[in-house]
């Protein structure tokens, strides 16, 4: 049962989906941070409901929490550092897992030198 569970949480399209969601998410958190946070204050700022060009360059960063925009960021990179370190652990498991699997299944046939050997005996007996 153990065995099954690993085999199914090692495989690559579950590892792959995984990550994409987490990733998603965290950038999903961005976009967010980004539209509530730094457009939605500037939209509402009452320089801009008066329509004079002249009067943009009146407006005032006030009401915009760029605090929470770069705490959103800064937790994307760390986010991703982290699945990275995690995709390169597991896989290292996927590799290990493998070599036992082959080492298991490796058959237990004559090896290349004694293969040769006979070959050779063969044409000497030509």
């Amino acid at each position: 049962m153990l065995k099954d569970l690993k085999a199914f949480l090692l495989r690559g399209n579950v590892v792959d989906l995984a990550v994409g969601v987490i990733i998603a998410s965290t950038f999903g958190a961005i976009v967010t941070s980004f539209v509530n946070d730094i457009i939605t204050p500037l939209l509402l700022n009452p320089a801009l409901k008066a329509a004079k060009i002249e009067r943009i360059a009146e407006l005032s960063w006030n009401g915009v929490a760029y605090g929470n925009f770069l705490s959103a960021v800064i937790n994307f990179l760390v986010v991703g550092t982290v699945l990275f370190f995690v995709i390169k652990a597991i896989e290292k498991a996927q590799n290990l897992t493998k070599k036992e699997e082959a080492a298991e299944e490796a058959p237990a046939g004559p090896t290349e030198l004694e293969v040769l050997q006979e070959i050779k005996a063969l044409l000497e007996k030509k």
